[in-house]
This record gives C-alpha cells, sequence and structure tokens, in this order.
C-alpha cells in the first residue's frame, strides 16, 4: 500500500529526484479540454454524525493541496469548485466556509476537528502547469492529499505521472472525463471522485430523449480533448444502445466558430438531434447557430451558470426577450442533464448548502458544487471516522463509503470499490426563464426547470462489467 503522509517516504522522493523528474513524461503539446448560511439554519439540517474521530486529532493540522484554474477565461469553472469543496467542510464542523478564491494558504480551524491548511495553487486551466503545480504541493508542501482539478486532462496526467510517486490520494474534481475513473489507463487506488461525470449525463438524458423524444438520428460535435471525447464516446454508446443513429462525431479546437457548415451537413446526413459537448470556450458559437436551426433538437447536459449566460442570451435572441417555457420547448433547445443545481433536489442539507453558499459567495451553488460539496464532506467523514488525518487512513475510509451528508439528500452518494467513483442519481430538466426570487444570485436569463425525471444512481452508472478499471 502507498505510504500516503509518511514524511520519510517524502524525503526519499526529494534526494533521489523521483518527482523532480516527472515533469519530463508530461504530455507534449496537450490542448486543454473543455468541459465551467445562516449558521442557525446550518444547525437545524446538521445530523448527528459522531465526529469523536475529529475530536481527537484536534490537535493536529491536515494540509490539503488545492490545483484549481483562478485565472484564465475558466477561473470560474476552479471558484465553483472550492466554494463547493470549502463549504463541504464547512457544513460538517457548522463554521463560514472559507470566503478567499485566491492562490495561498487558507485556513479552516473547527473546535472540534483538526486545522484544515488549504494551499491553492493555480494551474489556469493548463494540463502541464497542473502536473508541476501538484508535483510542488507533495513536494515542497508537504501535503497530505490532492483535491483538484477542473481539467480532464490535466486529471488524467496527474493520476499518471504523480500518484505512484507521491503516495497520497487525490480527490479529483470536477474533472468529468469519464474515462478518469472507468478506464484502466487512468483509474487509480488513490484516485477517488465524488463529481459526476460525461458518462453520467449521458446515462441519464441521452436515454431520456432516445427513449421520451422523437429523434433518431444524432451528430456528435465536440470539444477536442479529454472532456469533448468522453462526451463523444458516452452519448455515442448510450444512443447506440437505445437504437438510435449516430453520425460520425466531429471534433474542434476551443473558439471555433464555423458551425453552419457543420449543421447543414448533419441534416443533409439526416440528423434531427444534435448533441454540443462544449463549455465556455465554445458555446458562445455553437448555441446560436443551434438556435437557427429549428427542425433539429439540441440536448446533452446543463451548464454551469457562465455558460449559461451564454444560453440566455442566444435564447433572448432567437425568441425575444418575453419568451416562455414553452417557446424554448417549441425550438427545440432541451431538455438537458443536471448534475446538480440547487432547484433540483428539496431537502434540509440541500437548503442549509444554499443558505451558507448564497451567504458566503452572493450565488447559487451551480453544476459543479454538489460534487465537491461531497468531496469537502466525504474527508471530513472519513477523519471522523478513522480519528486519523493520515492520507492511507484516509484512503481507507473513503473506499465504498456512502457519504452521509450531500447536497442531494443523507447517504446520496456512495464511493464504488472498483473504481472509486461515487455514485449519485441524476436528473433531466428543461431550459426555463429564470425566476424573479432567484434572479439575484443567478445572473443568466435562463436556469433549470423542474426534474422532468430522475435517473437513480445505479442506472446513470457505467457498469463494473462495461469499463476497463477495476480496483478490486
Amino acid at each position: 500500500m502507498a505510504q500516503g503522509t509518511n514524511p520519510n517516504r517524502r524525503s526519499v522522493l526529494r534526494r533521489t529526484g523521483a518527482l523532480a523528474t516527472i515533469g519530463a513524461a508530461s504530455l507534449a503539446g496537450c490542448i486543454a479540454d473543455e468541459n465551467g448560511d445562516d449558521t442557525d439554519d446550518a444547525d437545524d439540517a446538521t445530523d448527528d454524525t459522531d465526529a469523536e474521530g475529529s475530536e481527537d486529532v484536534s490537535d493536529e493540522t491536515i494540509r490539503v493541496g488545492a490545483l484549481q484554474p483562478v485565472s484564465g477565461d475558466l477561473e470560474y469553472y476552479g471558484q465553483i469548485s472550492l466554494m463547493g469543496f470549502y463549504s463541504g467542510i464547512a457544513y460538517k464542523y457548522d463554521i463560514d466556509p472559507i470566503a478567499e478564491l485566491t492562490t495561498g494558504t487558507h485556513t479552516l480551524d473547527p473546535d472540534d476537528g483538526p486545522t484544515f491548511e488549504i494551499i491553492l495553487e493555480d494551474t489556469a486551466f493548463d494540463p502541464g502547469t497542473a502536473q508541476q503545480v501538484a508535483e510542488d504541493l507533495v513536494v515542497d508542501e508537504d501535503v497530505d492529499l490532492l483535491f483538484g482539478t477542473s481539467s480532464s486532462d490535466a486529471a488524467r496526467q496527474i493520476s499518471t505521472n504523480i500518484l505512484d510517486d507521491a503516495g497520497i490520494p487525490y480527490i479529483v474534481g470536477p474533472a468529468a472525463d469519464a474515462d478518469i475513473t472507468t478506464g484502466e489507463d487512468f483509474c487509480h487506488d488513490l484516485l477517488f471522485r465524488a463529481s459526476e461525470h460525461t458518462a453520467m449525463d449521458a446515462r441519464a438524458g441521452g436515454r431520456f430523449v432516445a427513449q421520451q423524444g422523437d429523434i433518431s438520428t444524432v451528430a456528435i460535435f465536440a470539444a477536442e480533448g479529454a472532456f469533448g471525447e468522453g462526451v463523444a464516446n458516452a452519448y455515442q454508446e448510450v444512443l447506440e444502445d437505445e437504437g438510435i443513429d449516430v453520425l460520425e462525431p466531429r471534433f474542434v479546437e476551443a473558439g471555433y466558430s464555423e458551425f453552419e457548415g457543420m449543421f447543414e451537413t448533419a441534416i443533409d446526413d439526416g440528423a434531427d438531434g444534435v448533441v454540443g459537448g462544449f463549455t465556455f470556450q465554445t458555446l458562445p458559437e455553437f448555441l446560436p447557430t443551434a438556435m437557427g436551426y429549428d427542425e433539429i433538437q439540441t440536448f446533452g447536459g446543463f451548464a454551469e451558470l457562465v455558460t449559461t449566460q451564454v444560453t440566455g442570451q442566444a435564447v433572448e435572441a432567437a425568441l425575444g426577450e418575453g419568451f416562455t417555457a414553452e417557446d424554448i420547448e417549441e425550438a427545440q433547445l432541451g431538455p438537458f442533464t443536471t448534475r446538480y443545481h440547487w432547484n433540483q433536489y428539496d431537502n434540509e442539507i440541500n437548503d442549509a448548502f444554499i443558505d451558507m453558499h448564497t451567504e458566503a459567495y452572493e450565488m447559487m451553488p451551480d453544476l459543479f458544487s454538489a460534487g465537491t460539496f461531497v468531496a469537502g464532506s466525504a474527508l471530513v467523514q472519513a477523519i471522523d471516522e478513522t480519528g486519523s488525518v493520515d492520507g492511507d487512513d484516509i484512503a481507507d475510509a473513503l473506499r465504498g463509503m456512502t457519504v452521509t451528508d450531500t447536497p442531494k439528500g443523507t447517504d446520496a452518494y456512495t464511493f464504488q470499490e472498483h473504481n472509486n467513483q461515487a455514485a449519485s442519481e441524476m436528473t433531466v430538466a428543461w431550459p426555463v426563464p429564470t425566476e424573479d426570487d432567484v434572479a439575484e444570485y443567478w445572473d443568466a436569463a435562463v436556469m433549470p426547470g423542474e426534474p422532468v425525471e430522475t435517473i437513480p444512481a445505479d442506472e446513470a452508472m457505467v457498469p463494473a462489467d462495461e469499463m476497463s478499471c477495476s480496483l478490486d
């Protein structure tokens, strides 16, 4: 078993230069992928989980190396992921979350738990930078575990190039490429992911559209890189299993803008549905074009706020400012899978999370928020259960853990032992005009509507016998 937080192992790594040479093995020319309270209320919602383990280590410190983009075009992806992670830890101890989203060392110091020193480094959404930052956090900062990233290509590199030598747990989030936990090349016994992934999107939303909709042939347009490939592979497999014809997926670079020709070709080839696997870097070009073709239905995964702002702008441009939910459906924009949004789950934990999040960050919890909240919540639960801040002990506790406190409800996420991916349910919803009572915290013209379908965790997950990753 890897030696986790053993300082002697860290010293050996430094002396031998094992980690220092990792950078030479990084993937050359890798393209950045696309993926982006009131304390009394929290008291009411917090469960009575025995925290004696945390109390046993209340005079100790756990050092967490956090890797997220907090600069550049996709800084929001990192910011919302951190908000969720900080909130998950804070919720468990009934304290305020860290408010700062800047690089440096940030501290949470609960009375009934260890001191959390979270060393945040900026990855700039670049895989090579993320790998170098991970090395620095392990060697120079002596962290006990790693958390992040938003880039799937970065998560892949950290898994293959860092974890064997580092020997500490890595909690991935929100990087969404399914292969990180389903493919044998990237899954690792020290890698855990609570965040939902692209195959879950496809198995939920793709099946719903195939079974409930009226489409027969689908075109898939996606970004170059791990995220786009993951979207394309997952949707192609699910749709074909449902008897839908799928055209050869088309991959384009970030910021691509010539979608008219691609749509015309797809329609000529018989497509009556299209999946777009893009983020904020490309959606501003993709969505307005898609809205111009009402003979083809656009579906896929619901996006986070920054991208949803673009969706809202495209809807307003196509339908006018007074558009309705019915107008959106008639324009065939949706429905979309959502991994999590604040209005998809009705329970006390989610209510407390919303209150905490809007108070600390003045915005609603977002697409990535539940997965990274659960990462923080599971970390505290592991400390509670083991009475230890040692990486090995935390990893042992995470394997097979059912996470008690989650925004999807009590016991709503379970880490599967065969790949360390947390299983959770998903929802499908149509976009609707943003309601006045949430507009203060959701600055977009559209938002997810009420769930039209909730897909149970066991149906959203890739079956163990259909993946190449096996940690049993």
